[in-house]
């Protein structure tokens, strides 16, 4: 059972002062008749819900696989750019954000969703979740920088280190005439930048970054960047 206002507020009906203004209005129903307690408990799974004439069906926890574009901030909301949550033009809850981070100009997997535990089961470092990127490089990427990277490399300054876990760094193809490496590395952590600033560490550039896969999440390839879709039951008993 849940308070008739924090319904109708958590499913994008307006903020809870509005809610309750709504429904002391009687444009609220619930199966079908007017309720002007915003106290009011309805249940959730059983119960009807309208307001002004539009159904509005409870979903407590809402997950999205999103292709974050490049040029689209990681966050719920931003005065100045556009945010991966407004992405998601056919959300019910409005309490969603982004499961992690990628930086603006990182295209590629991403979940949203309003589910806190499981966020945090997938980001934090205790769990050793698997995130997978694919990247383009300025420079040629050696088996050295493969040694390197699987025992852990120093990201901060010679004053101050930052090392970060090993890495398994995998070497897919080399054209020495542009001087470009494609490379896949997967890593267990979430250091700000911490996939361009490996690459400087060995004198390298990312020129290009996509993340494929997070845990048993895997980017659906025929999303393009900027679409999104629900996760699959299947997708969710995974994770």
């Amino acid at each position: 059972m849940i308070r008739l206002d924090k319904y109708v507020a958590d499913m994008g009906g307006g903020t809870r002062q509005e809610v309750k203004k709504y429904i002391r209005q009687g444009r609220v129903l619930v199966d079908g008749v007017p309720v002007k307690k915003p106290e009011h408990k309805v249940d959730e799974d059983r119960q009807q819900v309208e307001l002004d004439g539009r159904k509005i069906r409870y979903c407590r926890f809402e997950y999205y696989m999103l292709n974050k574009p490049a040029g689209v901030v990681s966050a719920t909301e931003d005065g100045a750019e556009q945010t991966v949550v407004a992405l998601i033009a056919d959300r019910g809850r409005k309490d969603l954000f982004p499961a992690g981070r990628l930086d603006k100009d990182t295209e590629g997997l991403l979940l949203i969703t309003n589910d806190g535990a499981l966020a945090h089961r997938l980001l934090s470092p205790r769990r050793h979740v698997d995130k997978c990127y694919y990247a383009r490089i300025q420079g040629i990427v050696t088996g050295e920088d493969v040694r390197r990277f699987s025992l852990g490399v120093n990201i901060g300054t010679a004053e101050k280190e930052e090392w970060t876990s090993p890495g398994r760094l995998e070497i897919l193809g080399v054209d020495e005439g542009s001087g470009i490496s494609e490379i896949r590395l997967t890593i267990q952590e979430g250091k700000y930048h911490q996939v361009k600033r490996m690459f400087e560490a060995v004198k390298k550039k990312v020129v290009y970054l996509r993340r494929e896969s997070m845990g048993s999440l895997v980017l659906d390839k025929k999303l393009k960047p900027g679409e999104y879709r629900r996760l699959t039951d299947e997708e969710l008993r995974d994770l």
